[in-house]
């Protein structure tokens, strides 16, 4: 495939190769292994920086034309069976530090784990981060799509965000600079958070981690955990459920191939260890057409659906 320019993004990796940098590096990898849906195609090229001065130098060398995707837990994410052209950076590792600059404002990578911050939070003494335990992905991508669970939502918490850009260079952002809604989250262009600083408040009934207890054990009751998922596949519309309506229109338990529409959460699509990328997204697919047939609504994708089918 190449890009509007010429560049050739499948084989043109010398500078890929080049540049000097500390951390992991790899071509051709398998993404089925960085999602939790356990499917999908290979990305170009992968990388994960040792720091956040790595990641820099990294971006200096990144060529204008080159595609990036930003992964953390790969929670919410579907890589088609082709595989994905272009550069992956991973944020775990060098990207998922956790510091107390304040009192209550916790500084976060965006590779941190959203489970790890709420119980740092709650050992801490302090509230309002308990709902954090329920987002199986990373500070970044909770920033980046305004993740939620039980009631709450990430960008309340948010006091400051740190992000980068392809050429490099830092920036300082407040929530002012964002348009935040339900799911959704419109900032400056060809930026990515690297950080954010989160705002808790006290704890004053000094009940936090018994909270986290209790939502953790309301989310086993409920959700399909220990089998392979992309998490909650669409966004509840206004007013009603997207697993109500999967499962009105007859659909809890539909399977395709190796994938199936979850028997305890209809909006959980599980793999049982033989599907591909295809059978799920083929799922999805006739979940949205079924449901706008059936019941006039049009659902909206949860999940992030990237990369190429097989040629």
């Amino acid at each position: 495939m190449h890009t509007r320019d010429g560049h050739d993004t499948r084989h043109g990796a010398d500078w890929f190769r080049d540049v000097t940098v500390r951390g992991t590096r790899r071509e051709r990898e398998g993404m089925a292994r960085h999602c939790s849906w356990r499917a999908g195609g290979a990305a170009d090229r992968w990388f994960e920086p040792a720091d956040l001065d790595d990641l820099i130098v990294f971006m200096h060398a990144l060529p204008a034309a080159e595609p990036l995707l930003w992964l953390g837990l790969g929670s919410n994410l579907l890589v088609r069976d082709g595989g994905l052209r272009g550069t992956v950076i991973s944020t775990g590792g060098g990207l998922a530090g956790l510091q107390w600059h304040a009192a209550r404002t916790l500084h976060a990578g965006c590779g941190a784990p959203c489970a790890k911050v709420a119980k740092r939070v709650a050992a801490a003494g302090l509230g309002g981060g308990e709902f954090l335990a329920g987002i199986p992905g990373t500070i970044g991508g909770a920033l980046a799509m305004n993740a939620g669970a039980f009631g709450g939502e990430i960008w309340p918490l948010v006091v400051a965000v740190d992000t980068i850009d392809r050429a490099g260079t830092l920036r300082r952002r407040t929530p002012d600079d964002y348009r935040v809604s339900y799911r959704h989250v419109v900032g400056p262009a060809d930026e990515w958070f690297v950080a954010a600083e989160l705002r808790f408040a006290a704890d004053a009934d000094a009940g936090a981690v018994n909270r986290i207890r209790e939502l953790l054990a309301q989310r086993n009751r409920t959700q399909p955990l220990g089998l392979p998922s992309g998490g909650s596949t669409f966004k509840n519309p206004p007013g009603d459920f997207a697993g109500r309506l999967i499962e009105a229109v007859g659909l809890k338990g539909a399977r395709r191939g190796g994938a199936g529409v979850s028997t305890k959460h209809a909006n959980f699509i599980i793999n049982d260890g033989t599907a591909s990328a295809a059978d799920i997204e083929a799922l999805i697919d006739e979940i949205r057409a079924r449901v706008l047939a059936t019941a006039g609504i049009r659902l909206e994708h949860e999940v992030r659906i990237v990369g190429e089918a097989p040629a």
